[in-house]
């Protein structure tokens, strides 16, 4: 490990660091490296600690972390399958995609996020110092920092032990080539608990809301409501369900005032209209969401017929920033034109998604034919309702059917025209991001997510059992549960005069809700980083991989009986540690499911 972790660590925050240059109106999101800097130079003022925490969100911009999101999270799931000339391409991604992962892999390295953790660490050592030299870091804003770099880090570990299970832990800033730098896999609940401990120990230092004279920093920087999104899904892992739906409480609760602001004029200055041009009326928040059940999530209405501006505000560019703040928590924020203006291009989602360049064509990554197939059926579906019909709004902007490709963080402007109900047109969907000049941010929590974090936890306060008692007990759980899904899927139903597409009788049980949950996730999160990690927290709660393992093998034609056996173990849910990393670091044991690690064998 220490080769490939702490040897570059040492070059980023020992001897040296990075220091980062504000670019583009001296945005604090829009950075890039510059020189290398003496350690004693270097930590004197404020702006030396400013320039490293950006340097956090920098590497976590980087296309080694963005596409370990996506690949840790997703690909290995029922949703993805390899797309466009993948096997000459990206052969290690198409290994991936056919659950034939060995040690070898490079999406088995993790280097870029303890790069994150050690400059984190880095900057929890020594902004203190800096504070107490420079007047102008006042106690309030050292808070802040720590809270800042504490979450990002925790952020990383999240990640990390989701991926790997039991990974290396440690809040030591590595400066020091005397320091010891093999360190064993720490079990993955006493990491858990550490990040979860940190949070709560900095959430109320965080910023609460950053001034509307820099809007994409509300969603580009950790905030306090950042933070509690963070906890609600640790908790929700941790299995403390009651903490968790605190936590979601509090998010939804931050996101109510938030939209009610936007409302009321009072929430910088929102530029009404589609971004197809039609007009603003699904922009109104004037009927107090009625529509989703008192939940603040952004509207889809453009206007009459037209459907898509929920997606156009979170998915496409900046331009409505300030009303995209209604329903995204966090997210990494890239410029909207990287190439004119010099900024980092989101070459990840260009890639893997797809890009203008393509044709039409997928990126590396494609949808299943089992969700393209799910989609064309008329009756039977598995993934989307039957009820909905051709009125859910996520068969078109979450895929391109035709072409099997993925139109979500692709497709700068979506709208379907509903007024021909059983042949909707769809466009905007070929208005594409380019290659090289991908802007597209990338989200990691938004408030539709936290929601359905919520009714997963309701469900687990659910008693079995017919009993008078029983069914007293969990009404006003089930309640809930579907007040919450519902609310999400009929702000994506296409139809100006709704009728409810889900039936709350057809979700009498435990089993059912929990179901329901799961597959709401799946519809509303798709290509979001996060249906692989879904199915891992509900193997981890089950003690089995049972529906994992079903879910994962819908994707698969040939070798179905070999991927169900290895799948069949828990170990296997996890990935391997890389093959370089076991030999650097004699107290890392790879994982039983993968071999000793010496060779590439799978036991």
């Amino acid at each position: 490990m220490k080769h490939h972790i702490f040897n570059k660590l040492r070059g980023l925050a020992a001897a040296s660091l990075a220091a980062l240059t504000l670019a583009g109106c001296s945005d604090f999101l829009e950075i890039e490296p510059r020189d290398v800097i003496v350690l004693e130079q270097f930590w004197n003022e404020k702006a030396d600690v400013d320039a490293i925490v950006a340097g956090c969100y920098t590497q976590l911009q980087s296309d080694a972390c963005i596409s370990r999101m996506i690949i840790w999270g997703e690909a290995r799931s029922e949703n993805m399958a390899p797309g466009n000339n993948v096997a000459s391409s990206n052969v290690n991604l198409l290994n991936v995609l056919n659950e034939n992962i060995i040690s070898k892999n490079p999406y088995t390295t993790w280097v870029d996020f303890y790069s994150v953790i050690n400059r984190c660490n880095t900057v929890i050592k020594f902004a203190p110092g800096v504070a107490e030299d420079d007047p102008g870091y006042t106690q309030s804003e050292l808070q802040a920092t720590i809270a800042e770099v504490t979450a990002l880090r925790s952020l990383c570990y999240f990640y990390l032990i989701r991926a790997f299970r039991d990974v290396p832990f440690s809040r030591v800033a590595y400066t020091d080539d005397d320091q010891e730098m093999d360190l064993p896999a720490t079990p993955f609940n006493a990491v858990l608990d550490s990040i979860i401990y940190d949070l709560e120990s900095v959430k109320d230092m965080a910023v609460d809301r950053y001034p509307t004279t820099t809007p994409l920093y509300q969603t580009g920087r950790i905030t306090k409501e950042a933070i509690n999104a963070m906890l609600c899904e640790m908790y929700l892992w941790k299995q403390d369900y009651d903490r968790c739906i605190q936590y979601a409480d509090m998010v939804i609760a931050s996101k109510k005032k938030i939209a009610e602001e936007i409302q009321n004029g009072s929430v910088g200055s929102i530029r009404g209209g589609g971004r197809g041009g039609r007009g603003g009326s699904g922009s109104s928040s004037n009927d107090n969401f009625a529509r989703t059940n008192g939940y603040p999530l952004l509207s889809n209405l453009i206007s009459t017929n037209y459907y898509g501006e929920a997606y156009n505000y979170m998915f496409t560019d900046d331009d409505y920033t300030e009303y995209a703040q209604q329903e995204i928590i966090f997210q990494l924020v890239f410029d909207d034109r990287p190439s004119a203006n010099n900024m980092p291009n989101n070459s990840t989602i260009a890639t893997l998604y797809g890009n203008s360049g393509l044709n039409n064509a997928s990126g590396q990554l494609a949808p299943s034919d089992y969700l393209v197939d799910d989609i064309g059926k008329s009756t039977g579906r598995t993934v989307f309702d039957d009820r909905n019909k051709v009125a859910d709004i996520r068969m078109y902007t979450n895929i391109y059917t035709k072409a099997k490709s993925i139109n979500k963080y692709v497709s700068q402007n979506i709208s379907v025209d509903f007024s021909k109900a059983t042949d909707p047109s769809v466009t905007g969907w070929d208005t594409k991001w380019g290659q090289n000049d991908c802007g597209s941010n990338w989200i990691i929590y938004r408030l539709a997510d936290i929601m359905l974090m919520k009714a997963e936890a309701l469900t687990q306060k659910l008693q079995e059992g017919s009993e008078a008692d029983v069914i007293s007990h969990n009404k006003p759980y089930v309640d809930e549960v579907f007040s919450i899904v519902n609310a999400v899927n009929k702000r994506s139903i296409c139809q100006t005069n709704l009728v409810d597409t889900l039936v709350a009788t057809d979700y009498a049980t435990k089993s059912q809700l929990e179901t329901l949950v799961l597959r709401e996730r799946q519809r509303e999160l798709m290509f979001e980083g996060k249906r692989w990690f879904d199915l891992v927290r509900l193997a981890r709660r089950e003690g089995t991989t049972t529906q994992l393992s079903s879910a994962a093998l819908q994707k698969v034609t040939t070798g179905s009986a070999l991927i169900a056996n290895k799948l069949s173990k828990m170990d296997a849910i996890y990935w391997p540690y890389n093959y370089e990393e076991l030999k650097a670091n004699t107290k890392l044991h790879q994982n039983p499911a993968y071999g000793s690690g010496e060779n590439e064998s799978y036991k």
